[in-house]
């Protein structure tokens, strides 16, 4: 009983994070019986080569349905680059194709204005099934969202090509300077993934958000990317927004039990 609850627990663990890795477990599980296979090591092998293979075939038969990846393999020449390869292997690189161009036109109008600037998205969607969340996110589960990384400098001003202050581009908070806008001022939510990571933020390296870069890349989201990408919705954190000077009505405030987005930038298409 116990073996079958871990298992159980297993699929349910593989399937939030990664979409597709509770089918690859279980099909992993189903051969490891068949042949006998009875080494940790032997059936994490199997195991790691079903998920590939899922992986492999998620890339293939997602875009039928709707979805396209935003690819991990870069080179020198890409301006449009995901944060870190662990996106890819856990399948959250997932986004519509008009959301992959809208991305894709973003990071060429940047190194435009600004030559050699790289743009970093972040989390994106997984493969299949509106409606499937993406953890913690709370509204990244129809191909229709996407996260970028801000652009950053050096506590000197120097521009920062690609680089984000955390290792996956989240939790490196911008703190609000004191008479800042504080929505959430005072809430003391139960059910919220507004979390701080108070003790994460001394670890971080005392970047600052490039704002000319940062300012250009919203002006542009908010003209071109809803005249010709259908985008919806921006979030930013309000302090922020009042500090870029920001004032179109589509950046918005994403509540007080979302996320904080004052270490990311979220896009929505329609």
């Amino acid at each position: 009983m116990f073996r079958f609850a871990l298992h159980v627990l297993i699929v349910l663990l593989l399937t939030l994070l990664t979409q597709i890795g509770g089918v690859a477990y279980l099909i992993a599980l189903v051969a490891s019986r068949v042949w006998g296979i009875r080494r940790f090591l032997a059936k994490l092998a199997i195991f790691l080569l079903c998920y590939a293979g899922a992986t492999f075939a998620a890339g293939l038969t997602a875009p039928m349905l709707g979805r396209v990846p935003l690819s991990c393999i870069s080179s020198a020449t890409d301006r449009l680059v995901v944060r870190s390869p662990i996106y890819c292997l856990l399948n959250r690189n997932y986004v519509t194709p008009d959301l992959r161009d809208l991305a894709k036109a973003l990071a060429a109008h940047m190194n435009e204005e600004f030559p050699g600037t790289v743009t970093v998205a972040l989390d994106a969607n997984f493969p299949f099934v509106n409606g499937f969340p993406l953890l913690p996110h709370l509204s990244h589960a129809d191909g229709k969202k996407l996260d970028f990384a801000y652009y950053y400098k050096d506590a000197d001003g120097a521009f920062l090509n690609g680089v984000t202050r955390s290792p996956i581009g989240y939790f490196a908070f911008e703190e609000p300077a004191p008479g800042d806008e504080l929505p959430c001022k005072g809430r003391n939510d139960w059910l919220t993934t507004r979390w701080n990571f108070d003790a994460l933020q001394p670890l971080f390296p005392a970047y600052r958000i490039d704002e000319q870069r940062t300012s250009a890349a919203v002006a542009w989201l908010t003209s071109e990317g809803m005249a010709r990408f259908g985008l919806q919705k921006i979030f930013i954190e309000p302090h922020l927004k009042n500090a870029l000077g920001i004032t179109d009505n589509h950046v918005r405030f994403q509540g007080c039990r979302a996320a904080r987005h004052d270490d990311h930038i979220h896009i929505q298409v329609e």
